[in-house]
């Protein structure tokens, strides 16, 4: 399979570049599970947008932008969500990616009511994951259904059937990064928004459980259109 990973980060900062990108993080993440299966990545946020026939399947990155900037490629990539879902081909979303998949289809995306959300969170539905941002969806459209929740965050992941699956986390972070992260943004945060974090490590997610349950979700649609080929 090819999976169109779409890369929405747009830290261009010297922290940013002495770390591997989020394409490759995703990349690396994915091969735990299918190695074989190719991972061409699109920098939507520098006006790189794939054409559905190039890919099997997609993945939007996070990001520290707010999908409520509504920059210029951020509409496109919404446009791209609907096209892509309309297209028949599945899609999957982390943090900034699960955002912006809701606000394409009309969800509420809006900030936190605790504020910052850092380190390990383990969801009711789902696996534990890293946590870093200050927004969340708050609104789901019609047809979409909350597949986890956690304290504060009551869509902390959602499903359109078998063509779209998100997780407000992510689950392309190792504790290595997420530490470096800690180290180089803590200490413009609260100090108990810090230390809250680093308590939450002694947690350490399951990267390879995450990739095969992504993996999973992109091959359950392969089978089913194998099965029905007039599936959407």
């Amino acid at each position: 399979m090819r999976i169109a990973i779409l890369m929405a980060n747009t830290d261009e900062s010297a922290f940013a570049d002495r770390h591997p990108k989020d394409s490759e993080k995703f990349r690396a993440l994915m091969s735990l599970a299918r190695p074989e299966w190719d991972y061409p990545v699109w920098s939507v946020k520098d006006a790189e947008f794939p054409n559905l026939d190039d890919f099997d399947g997609a993945l939007i990155t996070g990001s520290p932008a707010s999908v409520n900037e509504e920059m210029w490629w951020m509409i496109r990539l919404e446009g791209l969500v609907r096209e892509v879902y309309h297209g028949g081909k599945p899609l999957y979303g982390a943090c900034f990616g699960h955002q912006i998949i809701a606000k394409a289809f009309g969800g509420v995306v809006g900030d936190n009511p605790t504020g910052w959300v850092k380190g390990v969170v383990t969801p009711e539905g789902a696996l534990p994951g890293y946590a870093s941002h200050t927004e969340q969806v708050l609104e789901l459209p019609s047809g979409m259904d909350p597949i986890a929740s956690a304290p504060g965050c009551d869509i902390a992941g959602f499903r359109v059937g078998n063509k779209i699956e998100t997780t407000q986390y992510h689950p392309e972070m190792t504790p290595e990064f997420f530490s470096a992260l800690l180290d180089e943004y803590g200490p413009a945060l609260p100090k108990e928004v810090v230390e809250t974090a680093r308590a939450s490590m002694a947690i350490t997610p399951d990267q390879a459980a995450w990739a095969e349950q992504i993996a999973q979700f992109f091959q359950s649609y392969a089978k089913d259109t194998e099965t029905d080929p007039k599936a959407p």
